[in-house]
């Protein structure tokens, strides 16, 4: 067991989404409390160096945590990293089916015998924006009683890993790549008839191309439909973390919580900070988040929060982007919840 000061320095990530952990950063509130402890915070997803960045997506650096999409950690864990799952956030966001106004598709049922695009990666890194698309269509379908043989499943083969959209000088000084390119210039050319989009990224591509949503179903009543890589996000700790130092990762919980607690107080701050966070304007972010995004920055373990991890999980599983099942409870760690409670206490 290590000796509580043997920790100098810890990894996190987030992804260019809404989460407490963005806020928290960009408000200095995880530096300050980490400061407290003596540890430094290093960005993965943000160093030069590509074997630390691909943590981002295998969770493979210890004493490391994790907030964002759903998919790279599920199968990180799927594939044996030893990781717990310690919050859950439930943002939800703009999700929608969209096709050009020349394809005479109007609704889903619409869609039936047409081609639906998927951009595939290359193998390496988990293609998480390909069941992120195939979880869109299938949620689209459901609502009218329809499945994903009423369509065509069309492959965008992409040359690129999302890593390597990170690098050179094709990103015109930005951090990353916009999404969805590939598959607007599939719809372009008439090679597909629809897409999925999501996000941010996802409104600001059907705006462009003055785009008619198919389906829109990002705040869906149902919540089964609204699941998706993004809804909600997980936070996820490393073992040596959880096992070395739990009081650390009850520190990012305590963060977090602070960081949530300001967001439901400053509703206009929020989608400033948020803006910044996914390189997008305000006026975008509203539109693809709602006017309620500052209540919805919370983090929990609740049941239902858990239930959908595991409905999320047995999808990608169903659908072979899963190295092996494994059971969401055995995944998730209480103890530092209790140790939250335990400093409320005190």
């Amino acid at each position: 067991m290590a000796i509580k000061n043997d920790v100098s320095e810890i990894w996190y990530t987030r992804c260019p989404v809404p989460t407490p952990v963005g806020l928290a950063v960009q408000l200095g509130y995880l530096d300050e409390a980490f400061g407290k402890e003596g540890v430094t915070l290093n960005s993965i997803i943000d160093s030069q160096d590509r074997s630390i960045r691909t943590s981002h997506f295998d969770h493979h650096l210890a004493y490391s945590f994790r907030h964002g999409g759903n998919v790279p950690p599920i199968r990180a864990r799927s594939e044996g990293a030893r990781t717990r799952l310690v919050g859950i956030t439930w943002t939800d966001e703009f999700q929608a089916i969209i096709t050009l106004p020349h394809t005479g598709i109007r609704t889903t049922r619409d869609l039936i015998g047409r081609r639906f695009g998927v951009a595939r990666r290359p193998a390496g890194i988990v293609d998480f924006m390909a069941a992120t698309a195939l979880k869109g269509l299938v949620s689209a379908l459901s609502l009218e009683g329809l499945t994903t043989s009423d369509v065509e499943i069309v492959d965008i083969p992409l040359t690129l890993s999302v890593l390597d959209e990170r690098e050179g000088p094709q990103l015109h000084g930005l951090r990353s790549r916009h999404p969805y390119g590939a598959e607007v210039a599939a719809l372009i050319r008439g090679d597909v008839d629809a897409i999925y989009v999501k996000g941010t990224g996802g409104v600001t591509v059907a705006n462009l191309l003055a785009a008619h949503a198919v389906a829109e179903f990002g705040f869906h009543p149902d919540p089964k439909i609204r699941i998706n890589s993004g809804s909600p996000r997980v936070l996820t700790v490393d073992e040596a973390l959880a096992e070395d130092r739990p009081d650390l990762v009850t520190t990012i919980l305590a963060t977090l919580h602070r960081a949530s607690a300001w967001a439901e107080a400053h509703p206009d701050e929020v989608r400033r900070f948020v803006a910044r966070e996914v390189n997008a304007s305000e006026e975008v972010v509203a539109a693809a988040n709602g006017p309620d995004l500052h209540r919805h920055l919370g983090i929990g373990l609740e049941p239902e929060l858990l239930d959908a991890i595991s409905h999320y999980k047995d999808f990608l599983h169903e659908w072979g982007f899963l190295a092996e099942n494994f059971d969401v409870a055995e995944w998730v760690d209480h103890r530092p919840w209790a140790g939250l409670d335990a400093r409320a206490v005190a």
